[in-house]
């Protein structure tokens, strides 16, 4: 039996565009949609778009995921039975001033797809983004955050909406049957990143000798995993669905907590140039630690990150000076 194309949601995004290309490679067929919104420049998601879009086996539909009709629509259209959702509207500290934002990408958007789910006879997986932020604010203790830690004290809105959408994925498991897969992200990043993360903002401001704002006093600590380790356990999990129409939740990082400071050091020497850093107190919904346990992912599909962080930057560098054509 002939595979179905695969939806991809977000596919203009940093992951949802190396997860489409990953895809591709292995010879699926991939249709991937996203509204190219404006929350950062619009330019660096078209142009991830044109590494795919002349692929014969892919597909790009502009659409808001939150439009249910029309997900749906598409989905049914194109004889969708495998989805992986990663449209979202990202960031913790956006979400002080653009409340909303949250509520339309990240609850009614995941509504959407889980309709959409519902709707397809033998649905077989939806595989989904959470993050690592609906751990709350925790020490860096043990051997990581775990699956079955307790999660209801999330500290931003973003966090929240996070949660959110895991526990509405096990009510459509349960009412439904609808087997799913829910990814905690740890931080990820690479080349074709996303702007507003530190590594690269950090990295545009230390190329234009501008001073970085390092939050939290330099303290914290976050499991840097690289976009190849997690594209490779994004196409593991979806492989291995649960079984019984379950949702199954998985942590994906690097079991690997790296301060801040010591990415900052690494970041620079993979640029070649040196930050001048003013130390700035946590921000509203920030998190001290993260650290993912991730053996229940290994366990299941046998990951096992393997880009160390000074690796994964100089990676990363590289792309970023000659994207900006500063080579």
């Amino acid at each position: 039996m002939a595979k179905t194309a695969i939806l991809v949601t977000g596919v203009a995004g940093f992951i949802g565009f190396h997860v489409a290309s990953a895809l591709l490679a292995r010879g699926e067929t991939v249709v991937g949609i996203d509204i190219v919104n404006d929350y950062y420049d619009p330019e660096l998601k078209h142009a991830r778009l044109n590494q795919i879009n002349d692929h014969p086996a892919f597909r790009f539909v502009k659409m808001d995921v939150a439009e249910a009709e029309a997900v749906k629509d598409l989905v049914l259209e194109a004889g969708i039975t495998r989805i992986i959702h990663l449209a979202a509207q990202a960031g913790v500290r956006y979400s002080i001033e653009n409340p909303f934002a949250y509520q339309r990408s990240n609850l009614q958007g995941h509504l959407s797809i889980l309709e959409a789910c519902r709707a397809v006879e033998g649905f077989e997986h939806l595989v989904y983004a959470s993050s690592s932020s609906v751990y709350g604010d925790r020490p860096l203790a043990g051997d990581g955050f775990s699956e079955d830690d307790r999660v209801n004290e999330p500290v931003s809105l973003y966090a929240a909406t996070k949660r959110s959408g895991e526990l509405m994925s096990t009510t459509y498991s349960h009412l439904y049957g609808i087997p799913q897969s829910g990814l905690r992200f740890f931080t990820v990043y690479g080349p074709w990143g996303r702007p507003d993360m530190a590594y690269f903002s950090f990295s545009e401001k230390i190329m234009k000798g501008e001073a970085i704002e390092v939050y939290g006093e330099g303290h914290m600590h976050r499991d840097f995993t690289y976009i190849d380790d997690i594209v490779e356990g994004i196409i593991g999990v979806l492989d291995h669905p649960p079984a019984g129409g379950k949702n199954e939740i998985y942590n994906i990082g690097a079991h690997q907590p790296v301060g801040l400071m010591e990415m900052i050091s690494t970041l620079e020497t993979a640029l070649g140039r040196e930050a001048n850093k003013i130390m700035r107190p946590m921000q509203p919904g920030d998190v001290t630690t993260t650290y993912a346990d991730v053996s229940k992912l290994k366990a299941v599909t046998g990951y096992a990150p393997s880009t160390p962080l000074k690796d994964g930057l100089e990676r990363f560098a590289t792309w970023f000076k000659g994207y900006k054509g500063l080579n």
